[in-house]
């Protein structure tokens, strides 16, 4: 899983991601060393910074930084995607977005389409099982509507593809709520929409799929153990 949390950088390492994303308006590429001196600070410094914001290795974080794709692997059959999910099953991200929920009185789950499904029944589990107040919506101005400075708006998508979330992000912050992403598939383009965004798993479905034929499986793996967690607290 890939977890990118602008929020977590403190004024230094703001400071450093400014730098680079504007650099990376004026040059094809950077190395490491190149960086450290551009922002004025070591090579440790930013191999930190990276894996702080949440990326594995600094590759990774200038594929994000120039908008480029990150490798493809090879399609396999649903079964075998779902196997290396679990098999890398990271339960510190369920921790984290479990007390992430723990410190809102009210969540509002927004999805479209058969993720606004998704967030019906997550609606149910988190009021019979949790005990929180929890209201799904189907599209962004019923979350803007409902948001307030206890809210924490979970948004569900598979690809990210489908509409920006940036708008509703911005309507929700300037009301004092918080915003996550939950996303099935790792998406650069949704990094820019929100401080907090957990990625489930870089293995794509099929592109011959468009985003309301993919499975939600992750998700529903991902979230009943959060549900879980939060049931066992």
């Amino acid at each position: 899983m890939i977890n990118i949390d602008l929020e977590a950088l403190n004024a230094l390492e703001r400071r450093i991601h400014a730098t680079l994303t504007e650099h990376s308006k004026q040059t094809d590429n950077l190395r490491i060393k190149e960086a450290s001196e551009l922002c004025g600070c070591s090579v440790s410094k930013i191999s930190k910074f990276v894996k702080k914001l949440g990326f594995n290795n600094f590759k990774q974080y200038l594929d994000f930084l120039y908008d480029r794709e990150t490798p493809e692997t090879a399609l396999s059959t649903e079964l075998h995607r779902l196997r290396q999910f679990i098999d890398g099953f990271d339960s510190a991200k369920v921790d984290e977005l479990a007390k992430i929920i723990g410190s809102h009185s009210k969540l509002v789950l927004l999805g479209y389409g058969p993720s606004h499904l998704c967030a019906q029944y997550f609606e149910y589990k988190f009021k019979t099982c949790t005990n929180r107040l929890a209201i799904a919506v189907p599209d962004a101005l019923s979350a803007k509507s409902m948001s307030d400075e206890n809210t924490l708006l979970l948004i569900f998508t598979v690809t990210g593809s489908f509409t920006s979330f940036e708008e509703v992000y911005k309507d929700t912050k300037q009301k004092g709520g918080d915003v996550v992403i939950i996303v099935e598939e790792y998406n650069p383009e949704v990094i820019a929409q929100c401080d907090k965004t957990f990625f489930l798993t870089q293995a794509a479905q099929s592109n011959t799929l468009r985003p309301f034929e993919k499975t939600r499986s992750m998700l529903f793996i991902f979230m009943e153990e959060v549900i879980k967690k939060l049931m066992e607290r």
